[in-house]
């Protein structure tokens, strides 16, 4: 295990902490269009979150075309990743994972990127497979899955790609973890599907449908989850979607004067009133789109992208509610770090992503 970062630029280095002082614990996403950080320390079976950091970076920017990751990208992405940095060493972390996801695991220069962050932020990204970004989205997202349904189906919506699980919530007789009976990635994401099918003049209905058509092909081949099916068939299983695209909807159909986490996450959505934000979403110009208070400019091309490969799933995939989640992957790496906290110690690792350890100075 490494140390947390000092500064930017600097190698990782430890700050000393009082002992009366709750420790603080990080977690890091740098994903193909937000750079997220959540920093929290325990609090009974969980914890108690004392800073969050988001900032879009669309580091996958073009990368579908060119396969490698432009400079301009690479340039938001460490901007973000320098105030993240600034916010783990001011808050003493004792431990830290950071994780980059499809941008840096597709594109050529993607681990050469990845030795630069370190170099320039003190940071030590994980380039993490797809399996494991689902086994993590599922475990930031336990606490609000509904026990009384037979299954449910994890969507994680992300800028590169999308990943969803597949969960059995009666095999295990009510384990804390369910059984993933199978997972799913695809290579698509709001940012990926949104280049694709560049909006043009306006959004309309058959320019939305190639798009939902377009995931659906993806999605419809994979057949490891059909045991499943007729739990989706018979309304006893649930979505919960997790992303900023479908947060975005829940906003939307919220009529949010302003972002207001504590109202979006958790709530359940109908099928209905997930396609009548679409709709919603359909009649509104970009500019109008972007003035929503939920969405803005930073997402007003992105929404529709996702709430295409929402439907799409629900269509393949049907249930009459679908749970929103403002949490996913950071939460589930800090539920792994805060589980391990009072085991023994762990041996310093070298390679990169590893849990970042703050040691005395």
């Amino acid at each position: 295990m490494t140390e947390a970062p000092s500064a930017p630029g600097a190698p990782l280095r430890g700050r000393v902490r009082s002992l009366r002082e709750p420790p603080c614990y990080a977690a890091l996403d740098l994903g193909t269009n937000n750079c997220r950080l959540l920093i929290a320390t325990p609090q009974g079976a969980g914890f108690r979150v004392v800073e969050a950091y988001s900032r879009i970076v669309r580091l996958g920017e073009g990368l579908a075309q060119s396969g490698r990751l432009g400079e301009p990208a690479m340039e938001r992405a460490l901007a973000a990743l320098k105030v993240s940095a600034e916010k783990v060493r001011r808050r003493k972390v004792v431990r830290l994972r950071a994780i980059a996801t499809q941008a840096c695991r597709i594109a050529e220069n993607g681990p050469a990127f990845v030795e630069r962050v370190a170099g320039e932020t003190g940071i030590r990204l994980q380039i993490i497979s797809p399996q494991e970004e689902a086994k993590l989205s599922v475990a930031g997202c336990l606490a609000l899955l509904d026990r009384s349904h037979d299954a449910a189906l994890v969507v994680d919506v992300g800028g590169g790609s999308t990943e969803m699980s597949w969960l059995d919530l009666k095999a295990a007789g009510g384990a804390e973890i369910p059984a993933m009976r199978a997972w799913l990635s695809i290579p698509i994401g709001v940012v990926t599907l949104a280049e694709r099918f560049p909006e043009g003049e306006g959004a309309n209905e058959t320019w939305f449908r190639a798009m939902v058509d377009t995931v659906k092909a993806e999605i419809a081949a994979f057949r490891r989850a059909d045991a499943l099916k007729p739990l989706f068939d018979a309304d006893r299983a649930h979505l919960i979607g997790t992303s900023g695209a479908i947060t975005s909807l829940a906003g939307l159909h919220l009529d949010l004067a302003r972002y207001d986490r504590n109202r979006v996450d958790g709530i359940w959505m109908t099928r209905g009133q997930c396609d009548a934000a679409a709709d919603r979403l359909l009649a509104l110009k970009p500019h109008e789109r972007a003035a929503q208070p939920c969405i803005g400019p930073d997402r007003a091309d992105l929404v529709l992208a996702g709430a295409a490969i929402l439907q799409a799933v629900q269509e393949l995939w049907p249930c009459s509610r679908v749970r929103v989640a403002d949490r996913g992957l950071r939460e589930g790496i800090l539920n792994s770090l805060m589980a391990k906290r009072g085991g023994r110690r762990r041996r310093r690792r070298g390679r990169a992503g590893a849990p970042q350890r703050a040691t005395a100075a």
